[in-house]
Order: C-alpha cells, then sequence, then structure tokens
C-alpha cells in the first residue's frame, strides 16, 4: 500500500484481522484517524482509499494492499497548488470548526473526498456528506460553513 504518498509494507507480524486504522495508529503513529465506534458508524476513523471516503475501522489492513491510502496528515501532499494546510483544514480553521475536535479527522476527510468530487456543492450537499459523521460538540454550523469556505478557497486556487 501507499500511506500519503509513501510505499508503506504491512509490518510481518500483522494480523490477518488487523484493520487498517489499527496499522495506520499503531504500527505507522498517524494520528489523523481515530478509533471512534469501532463499528464504521461515527464517522471519526475516516481515512482516503484511492480518493474515496472510507472507515478504516471496519477495513482489514491487507484489504488495502496496492492501493492508495491518504490519512489527515497527508491532506497537504494532495492539493500541490497550495503550500502549509490542504484548503479544507485552514477552512476549518478560518471558521473555527472545532470544539473538542474528535469528529474533525472524519468531518475534514469526507469534507475533501465531497470537494474532489463536486467542486460546488451546495449546503445541502454538505449536508448529506456529512450526515453520517458524529459531532457530539455541536459545531455543526461551523463545520457546514467550513466545508462551504473549502470549496471557494479551492475554486479560488484553481483560478
Amino acid at each position: 500500500m501507499v500511506v500519503n504518498g509513501q510505499p508503506c509494507a504491512l509490518p510481518a507480524s500483522t494480523s490477518t484481522h488487523a484493520t487498517l486504522l489499527h496499522v495506520l495508529r499503531n504500527d505507522l503513529s498517524l494520528n489523523g484517524p481515530k478509533y471512534g465506534c469501532g463499528l464504521g458508524q461515527c464517522g471519526a476513523c475516516t481515512v482516503l482509499v484511492d480518493g474515496i471516503a472510507a472507515r478504516a475501522c471496519v477495513i482489514p489492513a491487507q484489504g488495502v494492499a496496492g492501493r492508495e491510502v491518504t490519512t489527515l496528515e497527508g491532506l497537504p501532499g494532495r492539493c500541490s497548488r497550495t503550500e502549509g494546510l490542504h484548503p479544507v483544514q485552514q477552512a476549518f480553521v478560518d471558521e473555527q470548526a472545532a470544539q473538542c475536535g474528535y469528529c474533525l479527522n472524519g468531518m475534514v476527510m469526507m469534507a475533501v473526498a465531497l470537494l474532489e468530487r463536486d467542486p460546488d456543492p451546495d449546503e445541502a450537499a454538505v449536508r448529506r456528506e456529512l450526515s453520517g459523521n458524529l459531532c457530539r460538540c455541536g459545531t455543526h454550523v461551523e463545520i457546514i460553513r467550513a466545508v462551504l469556505r473549502a470549496a471557494e478557497l479551492m475554486r479560488e486556487a484553481r483560478a
């Protein structure tokens, strides 16, 4: 597999039952994806697999052999026209779309996947995309505003 642009072999000690989340966090020390529910329902563990949002807690690590995995840490490299933070990350900062921050990995990764498919979503599309990600702190309004701001930043970068 390729993780954040770097070829990566699964450690020899990786169990056949190990999840992608386990390998990312425990073997590769990537802390963007979070363990939330362990059932693929909360979204805290979301990563991109070949550019598609996926729940790392329910994907067998061996199931991503030969595929490209992007975590929160690898996002700046996906947007080669910007330096520093990915536009989605920057928009989340700009709009102060964090409180406890536990859901942010999933929200950001889902937003990136959405904006790569649809660079100009409306609020309803953003709400639909993020509906499967749980936030217990109540920053939904700021998160939606951040995704719409990210779309704007990405359009400006393309212009």
